[in-house]
């Protein structure tokens, strides 16, 4: 386990920096937020599963939904307490633990999931596929399940955007991601943490294995994600705009090539 004592250790001393990040990046925000406002319905039992420091967990909350956040890290989890707070927003409950072992701490099912954060972490097929297997085994049936995933173009996109001279030294291992997405951290290779990056044109195969409708396959930032500072600092209603033209494209599969971040979602079969 001492890839998740790696993770771990990388969010509790990066803690600020992960609360901070969805300011930074906005498109990735608000898209990931309408998605939710569209899939979930009013007043839900929510499980947030690898939530973080809780943007998403204290936003639902204070739109009238009863969520639960559960997170490795546990100095994520202490801000999320303390941002809830600060916000007057109430959770449900605040549970510091593994993804893998979320059916130790977790009581009933939910309307919905979301797992928007442990597949970034999962360089395991069989651990991803438990905890994939224990979320949907927490939702209702009919209930929604939000995945999100670390695109293998993001390492090219992230390189293109802000280190470009890097180009020679890189090359091969941005694009041996797109047949292996595992990322270790080491002295050759530091920066980010262990990861796993999963090529978009895999993910309608990976999520048919379990008892899920499809509701749609997303990419997030989709075509605006190189020009992400540029459309950040636009006017609200011009950066408005471009959120609405990206929800109508990143849906078409021709798009996820030039997207950092992609979302599944899926409702439990009835049955």
């Amino acid at each position: 386990m001492e890839i998740y004592r790696t993770v771990e250790a990388f969010y509790d001393d990066n803690v600020e920096y992960e609360w901070q990040r969805l300011e930074r990046h906005r498109i990735e925000y608000e898209i990931t937020r309408r998605y939710l406002d569209i899939y979930i319905p009013e007043e839900s039992r929510i499980l947030d599963v690898g939530g973080g420091p809780g943007r998403y967990s204290i936003y639902l909350a204070s739109q009238g939904h009863n969520v639960t956040l559960l997170d490795l890290s546990s100095k994520n989890i202490l801000l999320a307490k303390t941002k809830a707070e600060e916000q007057g927003i109430q959770l449900e409950s605040f549970i510091h633990c593994n993804a893998l072992e979320l059916n130790h701490h977790i009581k009933g099912q939910f309307d919905a999931v979301l797992c928007m954060g442990p597949f970034y972490h999962l360089t395991d097929e069989v651990q991803r596929h438990i905890v994939i297997d224990k979320c949907v085994n927490v939702l209702k049936p009919g209930g929604i399940l939000f995945v999100s995933f670390i695109s293998a173009f993001a390492p090219i996109i992230d390189m293109i955007r802000g280190n470009p001279h890097m180009i020679l030294d890189t090359k091969d291992r941005l694009l041996d991601y797109l047949k292996d997405g595992t990322n270790i951290v080491s002295e050759e290779n530091p920066g980010f943490t262990d990861a796993w990056f999963e090529n978009p044109a895999n993910i309608e195969d990976i999520m048919k294995k379990y008892p899920l409708e499809k509701l749609v396959i997303t990419a997030i930032e989709g075509m605006l994600s190189s020009n992400e500072r540029t459309i950040n600092s636009l006017p609200e209603d011009c950066f408005n705009a471009f959120i609405e033209l990206s929800m109508k494209l990143s849906t078409n599969p021709m798009t996820w090539g030039s997207c950092e971040h992609m979302l599944y979602i899926g409702r439990r079969s009835e049955s």
